[in-house]
């Protein structure tokens, strides 16, 4: 075979020799997947043949692609007026008629992904986040106020995934006389494949049991083809909406902002945008985020896992790339219909490697949805504040939203006008405080943080009721140490080591 091999190279050059290969390799792959459809049940087969046409088609696309997908020579910073600050777009005030603008829009909230990072079973959106309210419960109460205040009918519209359609829909009933319309339609399943061979490691379609390892939902991006495929795009835009504001349900600052929206649907010069991405400024924390940028005379989102190697030191720079994609996106339903026919969707495939518990690597192909930017007309950055963006991914942001920083109005989360400035604090909990039953257990009540700059936490630390954390303080509990902070204790501008010394800061 090797001897074949290095003939083969000789003969062909090794652009024909690849093509070969890559044809083998596709060639194996449908052989696999027409297999695996053999297995789908009658009332699962049209919805089984969609999702693997969809995963060939993702499949090709990652076998044609060669290196990082961006040219670093082509990028370019946006044009000024290609993102606009937010504080301009407030400035032209709201039309008398918002409700009529309003009832265009659709929100849909991604909540495909499980809360496993925080160590919770099931769907991340059930989590409690404040008050016994899961993120889905703040998100019905905040359109459910803005469909009272404006007599609207704003609908919700969830992007379950497998792993979350059958908890999420019987969580929906509690909400059944709630004055919010809520539908749901699930983003597609997609095969995990082996790294090595590049084939699928399931045998069959079924997901449950041994073979939950099998599939994957195919990321954010998946949300063009599933919508459409749902039949839902459709119906939504016969019944006379016209534009969808996208976000993650574990981002807390992402609530319906009537000023984006009247400017997407009055624009001051006349022509529409079909693409709006709200973006906000880096701050250390957020050096991954992905940026918008001039790409080919287009805007295009660039994330850090398509940069070379060599630029991402410069990718990650706070002054060349100033903001990041909070993953808030206002889009035109009519475009995402066009562009979904005449198949014209372009997003870069994101390669995420899994190990999984048996020790076997696999691959999973997705894609983001804020990198089709560039495939919509006339589309717009926004420069939003920060509170916007106010994502739940860890307990140590748990702790920020369920303390006294924020205060809770029919849903909206909003700093709270005592603190003195407007910046959260940097909170880091080590690994005792990962899950959030073990979180929970260790905050008898959660401390005062109106004045807190920064906490750092690590070891076996507990804190009694009604502590205040002041400036920054540090706890640091050594292995085999305990530290209980007494309840009602002040800690200003403290290091606390070992077993309860208390140092100024």
């Amino acid at each position: 075979f090797i001897s074949d091999l290095s003939k083969a190279m000789s003969q062909a050059g090794s652009s024909q020799f690849q093509e070969v290969i890559r044809q083998e390799l596709e060639y194996s792959m449908k052989i696999e997947l027409d297999k695996i459809l053999e297995t789908a049940p009658s009332n699962e087969l049209e919805h089984t043949k969609k999702d693997l046409e969809g995963f060939k088609k993702l499949f090709h696309r990652f076998l044609q692609e060669k290196g990082p997908s961006v040219d670093w020579g082509k990028i370019q910073r946006p044009p000024e007026d290609s993102i606009q600050p937010y504080e301009k777009i407030k400035a032209r005030g709201l039309p008398d008629n918002i409700a009529s603008v309003l009832n265009k829009l659709v929100v849909v909230k991604l909540n495909g992904g499980l809360g496993t990072s925080m160590g919770c079973k099931g769907p991340k959106s059930l989590i409690g986040v404040r008050n016994e309210n899961t993120f889905l419960d703040l998100t019905v109460q905040q359109i459910e106020h803005l469909n009272k205040s404006y007599n609207t009918d704003v609908p919700l519209v969830l992007m379950n995934s497998f792993n979350t359609d059958d908890d999420t829909k019987k969580i929906l009933q509690k909400y059944s006389h709630s004055r919010v319309k809520i539908y749901t339609f699930n983003q597609s399943r997609y095969p995990r494949i082996n790294k090595e061979t590049l084939l699928p490691i399931a045998k069959d379609v079924s997901y449950s049991g041994e073979n939950t390892e099998c599939w994957y939902p195919p990321g954010h991006g998946d949300i063009y083809a599933s919508f459409y495929n749902s039949g839902l795009l459709d119906n939504l835009i016969a019944e006379g909406k016209e534009y969808i504001f996208v976000s993650n349900i574990d981002n807390l600052g992402a609530t319906v902002d009537l000023y984006i929206l009247n400017h997407l649907m009055n624009p001051p010069n006349g022509k529409r945008c079909e693409f709006v991405m709200e973006v906000t400024n880096k701050t250390r924390a957020d050096v991954k985020g992905g940026t918008l940028t001039q790409y080919e005379n287009k805007l295009r989102l660039v994330e850090i896992a398509q940069v070379p190697k060599a630029h991402v030191d410069e990718f990650k720079s706070v002054s060349k790339f100033k903001i990041f994609n909070t993953n808030n996106l206002w889009i035109a339903l009519s475009a995402i219909k066009r562009l979904q026919e005449k198949n014209a969707i372009d997003m870069e495939i994101i390669v995420n490697p899994k190990t999984l518990d048996g020790g076997l690597n696999v691959i999973q192909l997705e894609t983001a949805v804020g990198a089709a930017i560039k495939s919509f007309e006339n589309s717009l950055g926004i420069n939003v504040p920060r509170s916007r963006f106010l994502p739940v991914k860890t307990t140590s942001d748990l702790l920020l939203v369920m303390s006294n920083l924020y205060t809770l109005n029919a849903g909206s989360l909003t700093m709270s006008e005592k603190r003195e400035f407007p910046t959260v604090p940097l909170v880091k909990l080590g690994s005792s405080f990962t899950k959030v039953q073990d979180f929970l257990r260790r905050f008898e009540s959660i401390p005062d943080m109106l004045e807190l700059d920064h906490l750092t936490v690590s070891g076996d630390v507990t804190f009694g009721k009604n502590v205040s954390l002041k400036g920054t303080v540090i706890i640091i509990a050594n292995h085999g140490d305990r530290i209980d902070i007494p309840a009602g204790a002040l800690l200003e501008n403290k290091i606390v080591s070992g077993n309860l010394r208390i140092l100024d800061h």
